[in-house]
């Protein structure tokens, strides 16, 4: 997913699997057969193009992010304290990101400043699964 998130477009197999390469030995099989699980989970969509497929977010790593505290969130059998525990593993500036959030949400703001690039995102989302960062 961090690579289909990093590009922003529809990309194929071979265009994941070359990347990927760059850092580590994998098979092309490897590449299409999690890019094939995503699909098949709902994380892309795909189209046909030619004799291969064209794979692109169905959201975005935010909306990934949220739907996985809001999961293990729902969890919990003590959802305050289960917060408060969480708010206590914050760094202050994940503290900070958390007061300017409540700020947008409490004042009826739809759309949040972006993050210049290479702060605030986390770089592995399937980190709590165990899922990498495919």
């Amino acid at each position: 997913m961090t690579r289909v998130w990093k590009w922003n477009r529809p990309v194929t197999v071979r265009e994941v699997l070359e990347d990927l390469q760059q850092e580590r030995s994998i098979a092309y099989t490897t590449v299409m057969t999690v890019l094939d699980n995503l699909h098949q989970k709902g994380w892309v969509r795909r189209e046909a193009e030619g004799r291969a497929y064209r794979y692109e977010a169905v959201s975005t790593r935010a909306a990934y992010a949220a739907a996985l505290m809001n999961d293990a969130w729902a969890q919990s059998d003590n959802p305050a304290a289960a917060l408060v525990a969480f708010f206590g593993m914050m760094s202050e500036e994940q503290r900070q990101a958390l007061r300017d959030a409540l700020r947008i949400v409490g004042d009826g703001e739809t759309t949040p400043e972006p993050a210049p690039a290479g702060e605030g995102a986390e770089e592995n989302p399937g980190s709590a699964s165990g899922s990498g960062g495919r």
